[in-house]
């Protein structure tokens, strides 16, 4: 039995030299998958090592690690997990997923690629790596906040990591991008999609609750793959990914509500085949092709770090987290990993991508997976730094911003304004839909357009083409004014909710952290609906028109929010004025710091509206924060608190800068979140029981 042997030999000889090469990482603290990479690139042909494997039979064994893979991803994807994480890290994955597609694809522009390579380098560098993440937070400890934000972030990356893997797939196979295939592989893809979970959510979960009820560890575990297989197989059938399959059957499986037990039964067997695949990734390392497309390199690289640090912060700052947690959220993620492979794989097979995409998408992973270690533990220096040369008003805004998005998060709606937001959110995903299409549609029926004016009108072909486009403009124009307007009109209902109005006949106290909010919801809206409208429609355009259209509508929305910050700042000295009277009229005189208790602070919000809920907060005898500054402390960086004013003894300061040093008795009103708030007096009352001075 040659073919017998051959496997065997093969078999051996990848899981030998892997399980040398991972212990090796291991021991020097580095991640297993460049063992894998290394032990590829070593059993490879392109290193001259006699022990060479056959790269068939290994590509074979490979698609098994990848339906595994996908199919445990799937397990820990369903509908109540989706809900959990929230609107929040959806926004930021969109965010981030449609902007790095647009680096992606043209950083390919610029090196010549072809399109449809382009649209592959989008996607490569799109989709971060959740394996490498959490192997790195499991090896420096790291927890707080922001992990269940990179968590859920990277929970809708993989479900926008799968859509695209389809979606390349059928592109692929129709050999180009137009408008016609896209309607129909959106068709196609709906319709399998609609009929394999809705025929799937009928039978597999009862079929898997049934099986786990006979406690029966190799009954779940061949019925798991049975289930993983047949998926993979059927979407095989239909010209779509093996990925995409073995995602939704885990997904299926996982709505039986028994997830965590049927990956503990596959998790041997997904392990010992996703090895493989990772060691069939460094056979396809050609260190030849790396030297010769090292730009390539160096420039995704380079796209990958920034781009994703800048598209992740600023979408989870714009979604209410606090710059400190936006930021360490942002460093985290500046990497791409076996998803990359996955969609690098696909391009390859289906003759989309020429040889060194691979080997340059590799490289870039490795690059970026060593880094991500050094991003994460920069992290809080980087964001400190960030925080202290940021200018006064900037300050302010980013400290009061989470406590008006909290203040609406909390807020009860009226069911008329509900029925409204509703209502005005279709018009806005309407409006981007059409002038998605009708950019599209021009860009793929401009010359057919064009001859059709030239033989019926007798139009010279310059004069059709400015015809054809004159036409597009005055249809397109209205749609792109109309999500402008829509998106400032849904800022103003949501910041109304925030913010609202107390008495219309007094004088409006909100009206200028109303309007800093406004500005910063537009942009958010404005951020959400074009990012992803210039990610779709960029292979139909000439490359840098439209991002340079969307850059200026967004300069003009910044400039607008650059005032609304200088207004916020006189509203916040103006409001820290007040606290600081309130304060010093109700402080009983001649009483000593130790007994001595402020008032509280919560029936100044309706005078002093924006500025959060003022909290007091006394500085303690054993305090270590007395006898330091403000900057020394990073009080506002490290806990996402401003404070707005100290009160000591006779004394006052307003809107203390950094270099205010804070004495023992010193009473501080801050404002913030709950959470920043809660950090806050943890640092500034160490040694006493962390309660309000009320």
């Amino acid at each position: 039995m040659p073919d017998a042997h051959a496997f065997l030999t093969n078999l051996a000889l990848i899981l030998c030299v892997a399980a040398v090469t991972t212990f090796v990482f291991q021991r020097i603290r580095q991640p297993v998958v460049f063992g894998y990479l290394l032990a590829g690139m070593i059993v490879g042909p392109h290193l001259p090592i006699p022990l060479n494997v056959d790269v068939q039979m290994v590509s074979a064994l490979s698609e098994l690690g990848v339906i595994l893979l996908m199919f445990g991803l799937g397990l820990e994807f369903s509908l109540r997990r989706l809900a959990q994480v929230g609107a929040t890290s959806g926004f930021v994955a969109l965010i981030d997923c449609s902007a790095m597609a647009l680096f992606g694809f043209g950083a390919a522009q610029l090196l010549g690629w072809t399109l449809l390579e382009s649209i592959y380098a989008g996607a490569i560098v799109a989709i971060s790596s959740t394996t490498i993440i959490v192997k790195a937070f499991a090896e420096q400890g790291v927890k707080g906040r922001f992990v269940d934000l990179v968590f859920g972030i990277l929970i809708f990356e993989d479900l926008i990591c799968i859509l695209l893997i389809a979606a390349l797939t059928t592109m692929s196979a129709s050999g180009g991008v137009s408008a016609g295939s896209l309607l129909v592989t959106a068709g196609r893809l709906g319709a399998f999609l609609v009929g394999l979970v809705g025929v799937g959510l009928l039978v597999v979960p009862r079929l898997v609750r049934h099986v786990i009820k006979l406690d029966r560890a190799e009954t779940t575990l061949v019925v798991s793959l049975g289930i993983c297989f047949a998926a993979a197989l059927l979407a095989l059938n239909f010209g779509y990914s093996v990925a995409l399959g073995a995602f939704i059957a885990g997904s299926l499986v996982a709505e039986s509500g028994e997830s965590h037990k049927v990956e503990h039964a596959i998790a041997g067997v997904r392990d010992m085949f996703a090895a493989v695949f990772f060691v069939s990734v460094g056979m396809m390392i050609d260190p030849r092709l790396i030297a010769e497309n090292w730009v390539a390199v160096v420039l995704f690289t380079v796209v990958v770090m920034s781009g994703k640090l800048l598209a992740v912060t600023v979408g989870a700052f714009l979604s209410g987290n606090d710059a400190r947690t936006a930021t360490k959220a942002g460093m985290s993620l500046t990497q791409i990993g076996e998803f990359s492979f996955i969609i690098a794989g696909v391009g390859l097979a289906n003759g989309a991508t020429r040889d060194f995409v691979y080997p340059v998408a590799v490289a870039v992973s490795a690059i970026t997976t060593l880094t991500t270690p050094l991003f994460i533990r920069a992290a809080d220096p980087v964001s400190a730094w960030v925080d202290r040369h940021l200018p006064r008003p900037l300050q302010t805004f980013v400290s009061l911003y989470g406590t008006w998005i909290e203040r609406l998060r909390r807020t009860p709606v009226e069911r008329n304004t509900q029925l409204l937001v509703k209502r005005k959110v279709r018009w806005l995903v309407l409006d981007a839909a059409l002038l998605a299409g009708v950019i599209i549609g021009t860009a793929v029926e401009r010359e057919v357009l064009s001859v059709r004016l030239v033989s019926g009108v007798g139009l010279t072909p310059t004069a059709a083409d400015v015809v054809v486009l004159a036409g597009a403009a005055l249809v397109a124009v209205p749609l792109f004014v109309g999500i402008v307007r829509m998106a400032r009109t849904l800022g103003m209902l949501l910041a109304a909710r925030a913010l609202p109005r107390e008495d219309e006949k007094r004088l409006d106290y909100a009206a200028a952290p109303r309007r800093a909010l406004v500005a910063t919801l537009q942009l958010a809206i404005v951020s959400l609906v074009g990012v992803p409208l210039l990610a779709v429609t960029a292979p139909f355009v000439p490359f840098g028109r439209a991002p340079l259209l969307l850059g200026l509508v967004l300069t003009w929305f910044i400039v607008a929010f650059w005032r609304s910050t200088t207004e916020l700042q006189g509203h916040t000295q103006a409001g820290a004025q007040i606290i600081l009277a309130a304060l010093g009229r109700q402080m009983a005189p001649d009483t000593t710091p130790a007994v001595e208790s402020p008032p509280p602070l919560d029936r100044l919000y309706k005078v002093v509206p924006g500025l959060g809920d003022p909290v007091p907060v006394r500085v303690p005898m054993d305090s270590p924060a007395a006898g330091r500054s403000l900057a020394d402390l990073q009080l506002r960086s490290s806990t996402g608190a401003v404070v707005l004013a100290i009160t000591r003894g006779g004394d006052q300061v307003l809107l203390p800068v950094g270099r205010d040093v804070l004495q023992v008795g010193d009473i501080l009103a801050l404002a913030g979140t709950s959470e920043a708030i809660a950090e806050a007096r943890r640092l500034l009352q160490v040694g006493e029981e962390s309660r309000p001075l009320s």
